[in-house]
């Protein structure tokens, strides 16, 4: 601690509070952005006059540059201070934020909010969990890993919400707007964090660095290519996963050779670190599917308006933010795998009931019980996940160690988010396709017109702005297409929905091997 905090046991536990506090409300920022742009989905399509595709896509690339560049972004912290990558972090988000409420185009949104926003949260996200280490102990760093969880939490509950009225009766740039005033707000208490100092090797690992942009930036970029209609995708993939192979075998030899590299292997010898990262992925990539195929399922089926996506999602984001407060609060001495394991139950069995309901349901508050459900499980497991995971990691080691743990997390949302739309527009294609051909209203020409179109660019669109699109045509003809239309979109968000049921039944069996592993608990301060 500071000489300042240590005055008094008064003003240290003042200081604190104030310290998780601030740093409770950088995480808000880091959710609600994306959250915000889920539900404003709509909104940003017509203003910027593009495609749900685009905008899907510039998502999920915003959440792949972080996870591509985060182990970068974690050693940087190393080399130039945790606090003042912690700092840049920041104003790298406001830079991306300012310029979103400028944006004309998608092209801008792809270069200052998904690039430059990426590349700040993979300076962010890992000096957080490292300051989070090293500025609080014992029971207290225990309460404030699950306060920014439950502030996550939080911001995904305001998010939908606040997103929703923001669009619906100003713009969605406002709420870009209000994100600076927020990063504003926690740089003006910058003074308050302890440095975390870093005293293992200084060196840098080019290619260590270079393989793993490669290796987890391959894997998401082809998805991407793959759900935009773009050609190699096979290629990508490719490239992606030689990379991430390259990058393990390169970091052995490295290690063994005594040399500085990106990431220390040994961590990994760890095993209740490897299942605590392998189920922040898997959390995440059900966060990340489900949190693209409602906002679409939303606005493009039910034709809601951002306001009423926010609300009709608010059952998951509400429940999420309750059950991580609580648990934070009442958890205790119970074992964080006993909580993770009920986690990805209930968020299975979320899932599992709401798959079923997505063609039957005429409003958004039919989803209430599942979305419930749902929450609850992913409540429980963002407020236990970040403390099982680096608890028993050594104090020289905990940057590295969060950086690995932010990047699973990212690189989870990032393929939730790109895999689940991917999967979806597929699906899509594949059904109207088979429908349109099937048809004894559509002439054959017209077939083959409605397939070469969809191979081009596959879209997800409301039966409204499918009507208009078609007011050239033939009613039978204009009635048949908008019929094939309805029957299809349920099933393509019934197959996306698929992504986060699996990722939550992985993460069940995981969580299982868990409970076999005999526990960190942090010492007490």
């Amino acid at each position: 601690m500071s000489d300042r905090s240590m005055n008094s046991a008064g003003q240290v536990g003042g200081t604190q509070r104030l310290l998780a506090a601030l740093l409770a409300m950088a995480m808000f920022v880091l959710v609600v952005d994306t959250s915000l742009m889920n539900v404003s989905i709509s909104a940003v399509v017509r203003d910027l006059d593009t495609t749900v595709s685009g905008v899907q896509a510039a998502i999920a690339l915003e959440a792949l540059v972080s996870a591509a560049f985060i182990l970068i972004g974690g050693k940087v912290g190393d080399l130039i201070g945790r606090k003042r990558a912690y700092a840049l972090g920041l104003l790298g988000y406001a830079v991306g934020a300012s310029a979103m409420a400028f944006a004309q185009s998608l092209t801008a949104i792809v270069v200052f909010w998904a690039v430059l926003g990426g590349i700040g949260a993979s300076l962010l996200l890992p000096a957080m969990q490292s300051l989070i280490h090293g500025n609080f102990q014992g029971a207290a760093q225990k309460k404030v890993y699950a306060l920014v969880g439950a502030a996550a939490a939080i911001a995904a509950a305001v998010g939908p919400l606040l997103g929703g009225i923001i669009t619906t009766y100003l713009s969605w740039r406002v709420g870009f707007v209000l994100e600076v005033v927020v990063i504003a707000i926690v740089l003006s208490g910058i003074g308050i964090v302890r440095d975390v100092p870093y005293t293992g090797p200084r060196g840098v690992d080019l290619v260590g660095a270079v393989l793993s942009v490669l290796g987890m930036g391959g894997i998401v970029l082809g998805v991407l290519v793959w759900q935009e209609g773009g050609e190699s995708v096979g290629a990508v993939l490719a490239v992606g996963a030689i990379a991430l192979a390259c990058l393990a075998y390169w970091l052995v030899r490295r290690h063994r050779a005594g040399k500085p590299v990106l990431l220390d292997p040994d961590l990994f010898r760890s095993k209740i670190f490897r299942l605590g990262i392998s189920g922040q992925l898997l959390q995440q990539i059900a966060l990340g599917g489900t949190m693209i195929a409602l906002p679409i399922y939303l606005q493009m089926v039910l034709e809601y308006n951002a306001m009423q996506a926010g609300l009709s999602i608010a059952p998951l984001s509400l429940s999420m933010f309750a059950v991580a407060v609580l648990t934070g609060k009442f958890a205790g001495d119970r074992p964080a795998s006993n909580i993770i394991r009920w986690g990805f139950v209930l968020l299975t069995v979320g899932i599992v009931v709401l798959i079923p309901i997505v063609p039957r349901a005429e409003f958004g508050w039919g989803l209430i019980i599942p979305l419930i459900i749902a929450g609850s499980g992913l409540g429980l497991l963002v407020s236990q996940l970040n403390n099982y995971t680096l608890a028993p990691i050594e104090e020289e080691r905990i940057s590295e160690a969060a950086g690995v743990n932010s990047a699973a997390g990212s690189f989870g949302l990032s393929f939730g988010l790109a895999f689940a739309g991917a999967i979806m527009l597929a699906t899509l294609s594949i059904t109207f396709t088979s429908k349109a051909e099937s048809s004894t209203v559509l002439p054959q020409a017209q077939q083959q017109q409605v397939a070469q179109v969809l191979e081009d660019d596959a879209e997800v669109m409301s039966n409204t702005q499918l009507d208009q699109l078609l007011a050239d045509q033939p009613p039978q003809i204009r009635d048949e297409v908008v019929r094939i239309n309805t029957e299809a979109r349920p099933l393509a968000l019934q197959v996306a929905l698929l992504v986060p049921f699996l990722a939550g039944l992985v993460g069940l069996f995981n969580s299982f091997r868990m409970r076999r592993i005999p526990e960190v608990v942090p010492k007490p301060s």
